[in-house]
């Protein structure tokens, strides 16, 4: 019995988020193989490293300040405090974003114009599947606290 409540105190999301990415990364580059489609801009490799370099910020960021307070990072494990400090000051999602930049990044570095187009169901996908499971589910254990924060803060940046 103790299992199933500890299992209902998630927030539910549909896949692990770096399995979402690495997934529609896959795709991203089997479509480039079957149907090869290069981005062409000469700024786009310079672009893509840059974001690769900024990706290195908020998610290990936002790993210590939850660690710190006793956060698991994975959405699959009940939250047992709500973190606001560190890259949470900023984004909501820093992790998220650290995954995004990255993803982006590796699109723009590899010129793969196939995986530049895998971000929008990307982040379809992440936004109806996880980003919103976990703000209800953060509304529902932390209330106020969790109103007060989401309306002080964006969710991307």
């Amino acid at each position: 019995m103790g299992t199933n409540k500890t299992h209902k105190d998630t927030a539910g999301v549909i896949a692990p988020p770096p399995l979402i990415y690495a997934a529609f990364g896959l795709a991203g580059i089997g479509l480039n193989a079957a149907f090869p489609l290069a981005l062409t801009p000469p700024w786009s490799e310079a672009v893509g490293i840059a974001c690769i370099a900024l990706s290195l910020i908020p998610g290990p960021w936002a790993l210590i300040n939850m660690l710190r307070a006793g956060v698991n990072p994975e959405p699959s494990h009940p939250t047992s405090a709500l973190v606001t400090s560190g890259p949470f000051r900023f984004t909501r999602n820093p992790i998220y974003l650290t995954f995004t930049l990255f993803f982006f990044g590796i699109a723009l570095l590899t010129r793969n114009a196939w995986l530049l187009a895998m971000l929008i169901p990307l982040l379809a996908v992440m936004h109806f599947g996880v980003i919103f499971r976990e703000e209800r589910y953060l509304a529902r254990k932390f209330g106020l606290a969790y109103t007060a924060y989401k309306e002080q803060v964006r969710r991307w940046v």
